[in-house]
């Protein structure tokens, strides 16, 4: 029986990751990817073959064996749970389904303000998402307290884009069209995808994640002021609940990431929206990043994932650059966004040695 209670587990031997987060000194930075399970892996192909991609996120044990797969192989600072942002318009009723070629699709997107009725307005997360907390809680034992684990959800804006667009979209017009024409609409959805998303990530503490991501994937398509008003306050409001419930049920305060993709216009109020830790694109100075976030949050980030398609010696060098311009301490190691499928696994290898290999030695003189 694979339900393991959520008590109980490993001691955790590598909290190189979680020191980096509080603001700790660290022998050497640590580092994780966005996308580290994931389909670039051949045992990642062979697991995920004859499953229907969100069948494999309500399997817990399936969710496990993906997550662990990256550290059998690379000796990463922390593992991210295998799951999809997605599971939270579905625990609000929404279908979605993943179309090979296309990517994740939704059957019946919201059209008209009155589609925010068909939602669930009431979610039960553990009867919803219960499925995520379990994965959540056997990879903690299964790690075998190796390294931390990390949980996530994406953030309000980016789900509802999603849930308007009905997938991928170059523009979202359809979605930003709703917070120029129906803003007071749009703030109830925002409000209610915030609050599941609250409940959510309190969940995944209570299973057993040690830290935890917000993803803003769609920052991008908002300029400063549609951020201001329909991103931000949320994003705000997530960190500030999220931590407050922690304390009353008596659960750890874990360190929390916000990752904003293309926010480079929102990074002093991002620094300042309650997270330990900001994730960074590829498309940020490190140093502006710093002088705008400050000393007092961690960074993390932000090799362009395509400098893993150049030699491995290349990949050295471009880490040991980004090393020097981040310094060594405060920042926890990162590629700009996720993985993609056809990179070399041992590429990622390269990455990973590097982060450590010269983060070491910059510490040491």
């Amino acid at each position: 029986s694979f339900l393991r209670s959520p008590k109980g587990f490993p001691k955790l031997k590598n909290d190189t990751f979680l020191r980096a987060a509080r603001g700790e000194q660290t022998e050497h930075t640590p580092v994780w990817c966005m996308r580290q399970a994931g389909r670039y892996l051949p045992e990642f192909r062979e697991t995920r073959a004859a499953q229907d991609f969100f069948a494999t996120c309500r399997s817990p044990k399936l969710c496990c064996e993906l997550t662990l797969q990256p550290l059998r192989r690379y000796p990463l600072d922390a593992a991210i749970i295998f799951s999809d942002i997605l599971v939270v318009p579905q625990a609000l009723g929404m279908e979605v389904v993943m179309v090979p070629g296309k990517g994740p699709t939704f059957t019946e997107p919201l059209k008209e303000v009155e589609d925010l009725l068909k939602l669930q307005q009431k979610v039960d997360v553990t009867a919803e998402l219960g499925y995520v907390f379990q994965a959540i809680t056997l990879t903690r034992h299964s790690l075998e307290g190796k390294v931390p684990l990390i949980g996530f959800s994406g953030a309000p804006w980016t789900l509802m884009s999603y849930m308007i667009e009905g997938g991928g979209s170059t523009t979202m017009a359809k979605a930003k069209s709703w917070l120029y024409r129906h803003p007071e609409a749009s703030h109830r959805l925002l409000r209610l995808l915030a609050d599941v998303i609250i409940d959510y990530l309190v969940g995944q503490v209570a299973a057993g994640a040690q830290a935890l991501q917000l993803f803003e994937s769609h920052a991008g398509h908002l300029g400063p002021q549609l951020f201001q008003d329909f991103a931000l306050p949320y994003i705000q409001d997530i960190a500030r609940a999220v931590k407050s419930k922690l304390k009353e049920e008596g659960l750890p305060l874990v360190p929390m990431i916000i990752f904003a993709k293309d926010a480079h216009y929102a990074l002093r109020d991002l620094g300042h929206a309650g997270y330990e830790v900001v994730g960074l694109d590829w498309t940020i100075r490190p140093q502006e990043a710093r002088a705008q976030i400050g000393k007092d949050v961690t960074l993390q980030g932000n090799l362009d994932p395509c400098a893993l398609y150049a030699p491995k010696e290349k990949i050295g060098e471009l880490v040991k650059k980004m090393l020097e311009s981040f310094g060594t301490q405060r920042y926890i190691a990162n590629l700009g966004h996720g993985l993609y499928p056809d990179m070399n696994p041992e590429h990622v290898g390269a990455f990973v040695e590097a982060v450590h290999a010269h983060s070491r030695h910059i510490n040491k003189h």
